[in-house]
């Protein structure tokens, strides 16, 4: 039985955890498989593309092109439609989808924590559109923190969700003023994220009146967030379990295979101290 071909696609790319995922994923099911890395420049894609489906049996998609590998498929399944997004790829029938949201709710689950209430989302990046979108899909009422110049940005996140979703909730309020209560705070931009391990999106106070934490950042493996929403009390998790929850899932789409959650939870504990003696300098 031949060699199964993966790999991750996107530009630029520098260090990815993508192959020590997959490789540790494989391994849990015997899967006679490798995992490669394409660093593809813009006008690159198109001509790349057919090479791409040909030559591999499936492949991950990565900024900027979680949007523009669209058009080169045979057609997009389950909520790939919705969010308009595609970071995984079958080759055998040229389809698409995204395992984002599962990586999401399978990573909140892991940490028993739930998706329900006011869900403060911070930001307004590709990645939001999943975070909200799921909240959303949950019945919770959404708070967009953003800077001033991506008040437009979340405006438009919130229009894409209500054609799917009509009775969301959500409103818009500046990073700087978000105040109150809240179920659920995610971080979805890159602050506090290594070299600049110091920085929070917002403050202390803030995470007094949160009931838990999610940030989407996985390096570090305890940001500065994370550390001072323990400190108040506050569930936390960080972004490495739905990093390998998601790869799982395009595995289970590529090869029909299943993960039991003790053996993913070995592949992340593994991946994090992958991440901390390479990409940290953290030995």
């Amino acid at each position: 039985m031949r060699t199964k071909r993966f790999a991750v696609i996107g530009h630029p790319i520098g260090h990815t955890m993508s192959p020590f995922i997959h490789t540790r994923l494989f391994s849990l099911n015997g899967i006679d498989g490798e995992y490669s890395v394409e660093d593809i420049a813009p006008d690159s894609l198109e001509s790349e593309m057919p090479r791409l489906l040909d030559e591999l049996d499936g492949f991950n998609v990565t900024i900027p092109y979680k949007s523009a590998v669209i058009p080169f498929l045979s057609g997009v399944e389950g909520v790939a439609k919705e969010y308009g997004s595609v970071n995984t790829v079958r080759c055998s029938d040229r389809s698409g989808r995204t395992t984002d949201p599962v990586g999401f709710v399978r990573a909140l689950k892991a940490a028993d924590i739930p998706l329900q209430g006011r869900v403060a989302v911070l930001g307004a990046g590709g990645v939001c559109r999943v975070f909200a979108g799921e909240a959303a899909r949950a019945g919770c009422k959404v708070t967009f923190g953003v800077l001033e110049s991506d008040i437009p940005s979340a405006q438009a996140i919130i229009s894409g969700i209500m054609e799917f979703h009509p009775d969301f909730r959500a409103e818009i309020v500046k990073i700087g003023e978000l105040s109150g209560e809240f179920d659920l705070l995610v971080n979805a931009t890159p602050v506090g994220m290594f070299p600049k391990v110091g920085n929070m999106p917002v403050g202390k106070e803030l995470l007094q009146g949160c009931k838990a934490v999610f940030d989407a950042v996985y390096n570090p493996e305890n940001t500065a967030l994370l550390t001072a929403a323990r400190e108040c009390g506050c569930k936390a998790q960080g972004g490495m379990p739905m990093l390998v929850w998601q790869a799982a899932a395009a595995q289970e789409i590529w090869l029909g295979v299943e993960f039991r959650q003790d053996d993913v939870e070995g592949v992340i504990a593994d991946a994090t101290r992958y991440m901390n003696g390479h990409f940290t300098g953290n030995k």
